[in-house]
């Protein structure tokens, strides 16, 4: 009993240091983004981190999704980015959302279903923000 709540409070601690850390987000720094940008890069970098996070999660806790996650990733970049620098920086938030969860889950638990849950919900209100905002 005690080797499981010792366990179990592991987890939840390496949840909430990864959760927290990704729900902030990585903020883009001004040198990152180009005069040119599109009002919605912010958004679309966040989009990139949880694309790398749902590739890490969804397979994890056995959850098939066609296309995979990094092949929604791959569309997205040829859609969105001409310039290659920029190119860079999406591929960038994508590994960093991957890595973030890595380190902290070889299993999938009952956090790791709640963080997916909250990161598809994430990236349909900003996929309906900057569509519904910006789309042509």
């Amino acid at each position: 009993m005690k080797k499981k709540c010792s366990r179990l409070v592991l987890q939840r601690t390496a949840f909430v240091a990864v959760f927290g850390l990704l729900l902030q987000g990585q903020p883009v720094l001004a040198q990152d983004i180009s005069s040119d940008a599109p009002p919605y890069e912010q958004q679309l970098m966040r989009l990139s981190e949880i694309f790398g996070a749902l590739h890490f999660l969804r397979p994890l806790c056995e959850q098939a999704d066609t296309p995979a996650w990094r092949d929604r990733m791959e569309d997205f970049l040829d859609a969105e980015t001409l310039d290659e620098n920029r190119r860079r920086r999406f591929i960038e938030r994508f590994n960093q959302g991957y890595r973030g969860f890595s380190v902290a889950y070889k299993e999938c638990t009952e956090a790791a279903r709640i963080a997916m849950g909250q990161y598809l919900s994430e990236g349909e209100v900003i996929i309906s923000d900057v569509t519904s905002r910006y789309g042509r």
